[in-house]
């Protein structure tokens, strides 16, 4: 089944990965500022990857270190691998090293994916967390943001995995692309229930995935990234000008 169309979506292609990080900063704090003065607090997903890293070091710097209210943002992730937070795969620990730690960010404003767990109960103990901290029925996420893999996958739904037709939760344990590395995700219905959901993609390695999930958004099943539309929610895809070549 095609899923609802967003309320809004939208692709910018910018001039170079720096110019990415900058936009995708400008547009985290503009999502914050509605959020706070709407509603008291910011709820943000956090994704993991190089291009994020970018949005993270460029948000601890003049402007938007100054312009974003810290204090009234609580922090997320959209997927985790099961390591500890230590590793250096960890998702938490990119984050806490590009982010978290140059901002001083309180260790109470951050809700990790306990990765270090067994992934059923950490997944569990994950969707509490969010029911807990993230108002709404389903909790709606201020902002997503998710990447792209070159297999089309998102966060980590990838291909034929089966987070894909998971209707009820909001995080579950899903396989990852080697055998024996499970990961946690969000599902689709909470990625679909935020207000702002953004894609970051950069690199020409991206350009051939990138054409194919814009060109079928919704249309096809295979790519996950392509299925996500937030049902009463934005959609904005965010690319440099290699990752948006083939558009």
């Amino acid at each position: 089944m095609r899923p609802a169309a967003p309320a809004s979506f939208e692709i910018a292609v910018l001039p170079d990965a720096d110019s990415l990080a900058l936009a995708a900063a400008d547009e985290f704090a503009r999502s914050a500022a509605d959020a706070v003065s709407r509603r008291g607090l910011f709820h943000v997903a956090l994704s993991g990857g190089s291009t994020p890293r970018a949005l993270y070091r460029r948000l601890t710097k003049p402007p938007h270190r100054g312009a974003i209210p810290w204090d009234s943002v609580r922090f997320f992730f959209g997927d985790e691998r099961c390591v500890p937070p230590g590793d250096d795969r960890s998702n938490y620990r990119m984050a806490r090293e590009a982010l978290f730690k140059p901002l001083r960010i309180a260790p109470r404003r951050v809700f990790r994916v306990r990765g270090e767990d067994d992934p059923a109960r950490a997944a569990r103990e994950y969707e509490r967390l969010l029911r807990a901290h993230v108002p709404g029925r389903p909790p709606r996420l201020d902002l997503v943001l998710l990447g792209l893999g070159e297999d089309g996958h998102t966060a980590s739904l990838f291909p034929g995995t089966p987070a894909l037709t998971e209707g009820k939760r909001l995080a579950v344990e899903n396989p990852g692309p080697r055998p024996g590395e499970p990961r946690i995700t969000l599902t689709y219905r909470a990625i679909d229930s935020a207000r702002r959901v953004i894609f970051l993609v950069s690199g020409s390695t991206k350009a051939k995935i990138a054409a194919a999930v814009l060109a079928k958004r919704g249309r096809r099943p295979d790519l996950p990234a392509a299925r996500v539309a937030p049902r009463r929610g934005t959609l904005l895809w965010l690319l440099d000008e290699e990752a948006g070549s083939r558009l």
